[in-house]
Parts: structure tokens; C-alpha cells; sequence
């Protein structure tokens, strides 16, 4: 489906909804705009902060550090970057998108992504103040490791097996 399906889609359901009860429309419409709006700084610096990294480090640059000739280096480099970096889902899978298409290989995108998904460096206290010290640690170890396995399998799938 493309984008101008989606769009169509959109607003024909947004006017059926609105046509039910307008008052619950307008409300919906005014929580996703003040959500837009808190996300929109952080989804602005992201992308700001990607397309400077794009322009810095050329494609070349790119697939010596994150292709597929990097091997398991890349892979780990991927996987540190991913656990210490704090983006949402919206903004990462656009953004492994951006990555491929300038040379970074699949295994380290995909250890790129499911630790930057499962392992969370930045936001370890407040786990550890609900779940506890031992827990939080071992639960973002485990997340770490198997973000390798991830890499490993989406190697052997995008290689053939």
C-alpha cells in the first residue's frame, strides 16, 4: 500500500469518526497533536544528528565501519551503538533504512537495531529502582548478548543459510 492509499484511508476514517461524534474526534485529534509535539524535537534531533553523520562519514566510511566486510567488529561497534544510544522505534527503523542504503551491512544493522530495541544503557537506573540492581543488569546483559544472535541469524537469512 503507498503513502497516498494510507492518507485516503486516513481521512475517510477521520471523517466517519467524526461524523459519529465530533467532541470525541476533536478531543483524539487535539492528544495526537500535543503528542506530536512532544515528540517532534527529539524526532528533529535524531534526524538532524543522522543526516550530519550521513554528510560526515561518506558511504565508503560507512561500509568499512558497519558492512558486511566489517564482520563481527562492525557487529559489536553496531551493538555498543545500539545499547547506548536512546532513539525510538520511529525513528531507528527509518534510520537503519538511511544506513543500508549507504553501505552498512544487514548483520550490523540488525545488532544495531535489536540492541538499540532490548538494551537500555541510558534508562538502566530507573530500572534498576523498580526492578532491582541484579535484575536490571542481568536483563540488559542478556538483551546485549542475544542481540548477536539476532546479527547472526539475519546474516545466515540474508545469506542464504
Amino acid at each position: 500500500m503507498n503513502s497516498y492509499s494510507m492518507y485516503i484511508i486516513t481521512i475517510i476514517l477521520l471523517g466517519i469518526s467524526f461524523k459519529k461524534d465530533k467532541q470525541k474526534t476533536k478531543k483524539a485529534l487535539k492528544k495526537a497533536w500535543k503528542a506530536f509535539e512532544n515528540i517532534l524535537p527529539e524526532f528533529l534531533g535524531v534526524i538532524m544528528l543522522v543526516g550530519i553523520l550521513l554528510a560526515i562519514l561518506n558511504p565508503s566510511m560507512i561500509a568499512k565501519l558497519l558492512g558486511k566486510e566489517s564482520g563481527w567488529m562492525g557487529v559489536v561497534l553496531s551493538a555498543i551503538v545500539g545499547a547506548i544510544t536512546l532513539i525510538p522505534g520511529f525513528v531507528a527503523f527509518p534510520t537503519a533504512a538511511m544506513l543500508l542504503k549507504s553501505g552498512a551491512g544487514y548483520m550490523q544493522i540488525g545488532a544495531f537495531i535489536s540492541a538499540l530495541m532490548m538494551v537500555g544503557i541510558v534508562t538502566v537506573p530507573v530500572e534498576i529502582k523498580y526492578f532491582g540492581k541484579r535484575m536490571a543488569i542481568l536483563r540488559n546483559i542478556f538483551a546485549f548478548l542475544f542481540s548477536f544472535l539476532v546479527a547472526y541469524v539475519i546474516g545466515k537469512v540474508v545469506s542464504g543459510i
